[in-house]
């Protein structure tokens, strides 16, 4: 199956994404470490800005992990059914993992909204509209985190032209409905993938197996 350019265009960004998350993660770690213990000394903000980048690794992994079915999952079931209710129940878990997100999602723009001078939806459980007043929170910054000046901009748009000493809460927090909106496409794209019989589950829970196998091939591939 060829996957749309922009399919891939996505996942390049996800993966991306990650791997710069986590590589800036280790050395922020790694020069705190050294300054602490070497010098004497301390980033003030480093474990703000960890904290807040180890959330946006685990946020935006899930649903790359979605795309790549390395979530984990019971399917002793699953595999002693026929290939057609297979299919179905395949169906049935990837339209209740939707429900469940899109749940996710409105709670995630609702908890982000404001502090984008942005309005939450109203109602409880699905949305009925989007606030008519509200209080934006966009002047909310995070403790730690010194403000880059690539960002000045943002004060003429949320703070009334009053400059940011720290980060807005705004920027950090943004990762919730992005990574929700992000997972709800995953599992749209995995039910598509199932309806059209590319595949007859939503998780693989012997990744590891299938893993350790497909390493003992390629070993035996080198050694002929």
């Amino acid at each position: 199956m060829h996957e749309h350019p922009k399919t891939n265009l996505v996942d390049r960004i996800e993966e991306t994404l990650i791997a710069s998350l986590l590589g800036i993660m280790t050395l922020l770690t790694f020069a705190n470490v050294i300054a602490r213990y070497v010098f004497n000394s301390n980033i003030l903000w480093a474990l703000e800005m960890t904290v807040f980048m180890f959330g946006w690794l685990v946020l935006l992994g899930a649903p790359y992990a979605v795309k790549k079915g390395t979530h984990l999952g019971v399917d002793a079931v699953i595999n002693v059914l026929p290939d057609h209710v297979r299919k179905v129940f395949a169906l049935i878990a990837v339209a209740v993992c939707i429900a469940f997100t899109l749940l996710l999602l409105k709670g995630a723009w609702d908890y982000w909204a404001n502090f984008a001078n942005l309005p939450r939806t109203e109602g409880r459980w699905f949305p009925t509209g989007f606030q008519d007043k509200f209080r934006g929170q966009g002047w909310f910054e995070t403790n730690d985190i010194p403000h880059p000046v690539f960002l000045n901009w943002m004060a003429g748009v949320f703070n009334e032209g009053t400059a940011y000493e720290k980060l807005p809460r705004m920027v950090p927090y943004m990762v919730l409905p992005v990574s929700m909106a992000l997972l709800l496409y995953r599992f749209i794209q995995a039910g598509v993938a199932i309806w059209q019989g590319d595949t007859d589950r939503l998780i693989a829970s012997h990744e590891v197996e299938d893993e350790i196998e497909e390493m003992r091939e390629q070993r035996e591939e080198v050694s002929q």
